[in-house]
């Protein structure tokens, strides 16, 4: 691994403008030259590089590089071992078992970058970066449990999605996809001693102590079955009194292997799971997963279908919020607001239902565009939502955010600046809430945002109050876009007509016999992805969520991986609230707003 093959490998690919400068800069400031660059990746820069010098380099990165990478973005594996595909001659990637992936976030540069690290079996071990950045902490532990990779020198290296008892790691190859795989489930009393003697709670294993030099400590659980807690999440509290010494999140119940359904689902019958992932943000979860098979298979999307796809997010944008804002308030002790709001919702629904047939989880956006065209009449009862959100706003604004009591609940109160937030991998309305208006959709524009005209809200105190702020403010640039949309409507297809696309375009099917069987098989098997690497986020309704795809050439995904934005947001619960009150706990919980299957996956 050199510096000089990475110029050479720099000069033959057609890189964006930021990632020229960045392998420009990295040859120029970085001295030790002991990585390839990756030829195929011509948005995201990838470096390969020896697990002994990963950690200067993240250093350098982070600390020591001009316009450094601020944020890990996600840390991630790939089972290497059954794979074909992973380029050829001088282009091919660095022998690997297993493959460590680190995504890092410039701020200052608008890049992402990617950091792999080759593993061979008999030696799967790195150092933790939880020196480097914080929220490493979660995502290593991540790593552990469903790959099995050791990370020497991390300070709690235990599962945090499977149970306690769980045998293997399900995200390796030769880890069964099913139930029937494997014998059927039996329970003896032996193995529901252990399950019932791993459930007991014991301090220490939290990492608390039972008393301090003045005191005795009280442990409580605040779920995970609990309304305040927003779904199957639990967090252990150790109280003094009524205030906070620690709260240790726990998270894992609602996991349901979404990475590893992606591996035997054909690439257009994943589409409906993505839905689930955030389940309020509704085809917002379906736009990455196809934007990053689009740039893997080079379909270029229809301006139409790009329109419609803009409109539906945008809606379903204020739908994720106004469950927020009512919640929001509810948590804080105001009981009206929730059901106002989602009387609201249910009028967006309408709206949702009339074009796409679905209501919270469509699964309406096809690899090439959309299932379908606008119905007739859509654009009447779009049109009557918008002239009639503004007005309920506007009440909202007077009921809730200047509501005297909810302010003195939430001002002040879990605070983070914006290096905070970049530390632990802080996102969306979060980070925007600590003075730092970065939206991606403006900084990195994708389908079409850079032709909308519409504002990045953003406040400066850090607090629940202007993290609800927020959002509340782009529910109003939400409701901009769309009536763009609406305004703007361009004409033509709604799908692309490239063969990849589904289910694909009917064309010749009644006239000839081979067009016939291709369309067959596109719908049945679904489609052949070139072979590949691609990695593609979006501002999602909670902050950044992408998916990182490997295809090794077939039609199933040899690896997705679903960075998610509410799974580093919830690593900050111990930093927001120690020295503060139960009740205090519960605003930051709900100002957070995430999703335990966008945790769990």
């Amino acid at each position: 691994m050199s510096g000089v093959i990475a110029k050479s490998v720099h000069n033959k690919t057609p890189y964006t403008k930021e990632a020229k400068v960045f392998v420009r800069d990295l040859a120029l400031e970085y001295r030790c030259h002991n990585y390839w660059l990756q030829p195929d990746s011509a948005d995201m820069p990838t470096l390969w590089i020896d697990a002994h010098a990963l950690i200067p380099l993240l250093h350098f990165l982070k600390q020591e590089m001009s316009r450094p990478f601020a944020m890990l973005y996600d840390l991630s594996a790939i089972d290497e071992r059954l794979r074909v595909n992973r380029g050829r001659g001088k282009e091919r990637q660095p022998a690997s078992d297993f493959t460590l992936v680190y995504q890092l976030l410039s701020f200052t540069r608008n890049l992402f970058i990617c950091i792999k690290v080759a593993l061979p079996e008999s030696n799967l071990s790195v150092p933790s970066i939880t020196g480097v950045w914080k929220n490493a902490n979660w995502y290593e532990r991540e790593v552990w449990d469903l790959f099995g990779i050791d990370f020497t020198g991390h300070p709690n290296l235990q599962r945090i999605l499977m149970p306690t008892t769980w045998k293997g790691h399900p995200l390796r190859k030769d880890h069964h996809a099913r139930a029937t795989e494997v014998d059927p489930y039996t329970l003896s009393e032996e193995k529901e001693r252990r399950e019932q003697e791993a459930l007991r709670f014991c301090p220490e294993d939290w990492g608390m102590a039972r008393a301090s030099e003045d005191s005795e400590f009280m442990f409580l659980n605040l779920g995970p079955n609990h309304p305040s807690v927003h779904g199957v999440f639990r967090v252990a509290l150790q109280l003094d009194g009524e205030q906070i010494v620690d709260a240790v999140p726990d998270i894992g119940y609602h996991h349901r292997g979404a990475e590893k359904m992606a591996e035997r689902q054909a690439w257009h019958t994943y589409v409906p799971y993505t839905d689930r992932i955030d389940y309020l943000g509704g085809v917002m979860n379906n736009l990455p997963y196809l934007l990053a098979l689009e740039q893997l298979a080079g379909i270029q999307i229809p301006p139409r279908a790009q329109v419609i796809r803009v409109m539906l997010c945008e809606l379903f944008r204020i739908s994720s919020h106004l469950v927020f804002f009512g919640t929001f308030a509810q948590d804080i002790g105001q009981m009206s607001p929730v059901f106002y709001m989602f009387i609201d919702r249910e009028k967006l629904f309408g709206v949702v239902e009339a074009i796409t047939g679905g209501r919270m989880h469509p699964a309406w956006f096809r690899i090439g565009g959309v299932a379908q065209d606008l119905p007739e009449g859509w654009d009447k009862m779009l049109r009557e939502f918008l002239d009639y959100m503004p007005a309920r706003l506007r009440d909202y604004d007077g009921m809730v955010v200047k509501n005297k009591l909810l302010q003195r609940r939430t001002r002040g109160i879990g605070v983070y600046d914006t290096d905070e937030a970049l530390e632990w991998g802080v996102t969306g309305p979060g980070l925007r809430a600590t003075g730092l208006a970065w939206d991606l959709r403006k900084k990195r524009p994708y389908s079409g945002y850079d032709q909308y005209e519409f504002d990045i809200p953003s406040y400066d105190g850090g607090d629940c109050f202007d993290r609800c702020r927020v959002r509340v403010d782009e529910m109003w640039q939400s409701l901009r876009i769309i009536r763009q949309c609406l305004e703007n409507m361009p004409s033509g297809p709604y799908k692309s007509d490239h063969p990849l696309t589904t289910p694909p375009r009917k064309g010749r099917t009644m006239q000839d016999i081979e067009t016939l069987i291709q369309h067959f098989v596109n719908n049945s098997w679904g489609p052949v992805m070139p072979a590949g690497e691609v990695c593609f986020p979006i501002e999602a309704t909670k902050g950044l969520n992408s998916y990182q795809i490997v295809s090794d050439g077939g039609t199933v995904s040899y690896r997705t991986r679903i960075r998610t934005p509410s799974f580093p947001h919830l690593q900050m619960i111990p930093l927001m609230s120690r020295g503060l009150l139960i009740a205090d706990l519960i605003a930051i919980i709900a100002s957070i707003d995430f999703v335990m299957a966008d945790v769990d996956r």
